[in-house]
């Protein structure tokens, strides 16, 4: 079993930036491909970001240049910069850990590859 807790959202204008925080807890999660999903209100969740236990990463293109994933392994926590905040990135924010299937360097984008979710973490961004 693997918890996962999000923190860090918030309101904010935008432009501006948030920094989202992952803390898993129950296993180590340093081999885990580790990701970043989003679900809007009335629309389907979405992929973000996604680090592999190898260190590859991945972005949606909607958020490539504005957003960064990052991973301390000591800490068992992944992280979510986020820079030049858009009105269409409010959603609630999911932190999700993959914990079977074939471990990869470049970490899987779907949501069904997934089998550990937080509860989410609320970030609104104004015009």
């Amino acid at each position: 079993q693997v918890q996962l807790v999000e923190s860090g959202g918030g309101l904010v204008q935008a432009g501006g930036s948030l920094r989202l925080s992952c803390a898993a807890s129950g296993r180590t999660i340093s081999s885990y491909a580790m990701s970043w999903f989003r679900q809007a209100p009335g629309k389907e969740r979405e992929f973000v970001a996604a680090i592999s236990g190898f260190g590859g990463i991945s972005y949606a293109d909607s958020v490539k240049g504005r957003f960064t994933i990052s991973r301390d392994n000591a800490k068992n926590m992944v992280y979510l910069q986020m820079n030049s905040l858009k009105p269409e990135d409010t959603a609630v924010y999911y932190c999700a850990a993959r914990t079977n299937g074939r471990r990869t360097v470049v970490p899987g984008v779907s949501l069904g590859q997934y089998d550990y979710w937080g509860q989410g973490t609320q970030v609104t961004v104004s015009s």
